[in-house]
């Protein structure tokens, strides 16, 4: 007992330098990390690096850049085809998030109930969504043809007068936003799908045994417990629709004018057709952290209605 006494203080004495060396000991791992790591970090940091640096100069092609400080940033506020850029991005966004919700959800609630030919009939729907943006874009300028597109053609049936669709600066956001929708509203479907099947069925016992109608169940029960699904769609949708290119590119290019120049149609065209690198590149900051601000006030918004769900409860 004696010896094991006096031996303890030395155990316990030795005990923090061999956790230490335990700590501090690299894992077997990171020989096959760091490469990857550094990979990872050259190809985003770099690209960004290099842009914040371009956006602090003057520099056309052609010509050597020139330090101009953020003489660039300042020229913005007082660009009014990037503020109406601004706007109509913020107007396509808006809406290309907005009826995709609200049609997916629809869509996702009814495809949750058991039918006949329910699995071939979602099958058909997720279709649009696999189809690529240019052939997309294709398709639906022949379709917004004045005279002949079948969408005048079908208005004329129930008569309403044919409409120029996005060959008009009044409508072309709209009839872009209608190509969003109808092929991303299947995404929107899928993640509320996979919410509904999720969901618990005691509420629902419990609801049709007090007499709720379909309404009231979908308020108070189905729409809260979707809430996390639905957020998560909508961040998705947010992210991809403010910096749609292609889909606006391959139809109007921006036209009429620049009715449907967004900020990525803008930014093509000062940096690939007016070659002012530098400019450009500050308006890709700029729209960086225009996306940045989306993303966190939606996060914002989640965390609070998370917060109020469960002060409710």
């Amino acid at each position: 007992m004696t010896g094991l006494a006096a031996a303890r203080p030395d155990a316990v004495a030795g005990a923090p330098e061999a956790a230490s060396a335990a700590r501090w000991k690299p894992p077997g791992y990171w020989p096959f990390v760091i490469p990857a790591l550094v990979v990872v970090l050259g190809v985003i940091m770099f690209p960004w690096a290099f842009t914040l640096w371009m956006s602090l100069h003057e520099w056309k092609v052609g010509a050597a850049p020139a330090f101009t400080g953020l003489s660039n940033y300042a020229r913005l506020p007082t660009d009014p085809r990037f503020l109406d850029a601004v706007w109509q991005t913020l107007l396509y966004t808006a809406l290309s998030v907005l009826l995709p919700l609200v049609l997916g959800t629809l869509a996702a609630c009814v495809f949750h109930a058991r039918f006949p030919l329910r699995g071939f009939l979602r099958g058909v729907f997720i279709l649009p969504m696999m189809a690529t943006p240019v052939a997309i874009a294709l398709v639906w300028t022949m379709m917004f043809h004045p005279q002949l597109g079948v969408l005048n053609y079908l208005l004329s049936l129930v008569g309403i007068p044919p409409q120029l669709w996005v060959f008009h600066p009044a409508t072309v956001i709209p009839s872009l936003v209608l190509v969003e929708t109808w092929q991303w509203t299947p995404l929107v479907m899928l993640i509320v799908l996979g919410g509904l099947a999720a969901l618990p069925t005691e509420p629902y016992e419990s609801a049709q045994i007090d007499g709720a109608s379909l309404w009231q169940v979908f308020r108070h029960i189905t729409l809260p417990l979707v809430a996390p699904f639905l957020f998560v769609a909508a961040m998705i949708r947010m992210i991809d629709a403010v910096k749609s290119f292609d889909i606006i590119f391959a139809i109007t290019q921006g036209g009429p004018g620049t009715a449907s120049e967004t900020i990525n149609i803008y930014l093509y065209s000062v940096a690939f057709a007016y070659y002012d690198v530098g400019y450009g590149s500050a308006i890709a900051v700029v729209f960086f952290a225009l996306i940045v601000a989306l993303a966190g006030a939606l996060l914002v918004v989640r965390r609070r209605t998370q917060g109020a769900v469960e002060d409710g409860r």
